[in-house]
């Protein structure tokens, strides 16, 4: 059985980043979706980076790495 200890420990729910983010922390929003569902979507984060799954290793230098990052898709 895998240990999934560190992976719960690395997610957040979005009741969760909410009080954080009304607490004054900062986050990174890295935009995961691919490039039709973003398109299709009427819901995007402000100043969000996008970085679809599929480009994420010629994209990782444009990620910061001084702040908590939060990734999400649909």
């Amino acid at each position: 059985m895998a240990d999934t200890s560190q992976a719960d420990a690395l997610r957040i729910t979005a009741n969760e980043l909410k009080r954080r983010l009304l607490a004054g922390e900062d986050f990174v929003f890295i935009d995961t979706r691919n490039p039709q569902a973003w398109a299709q979507s009427d819901r995007k984060a402000r100043n969000a980076i996008r970085v679809p799954l599929e480009n994420l290793e010629e994209n990782i230098s444009r990620i910061p790495k001084d702040q908590p990052i939060v990734a999400y898709c649909t």
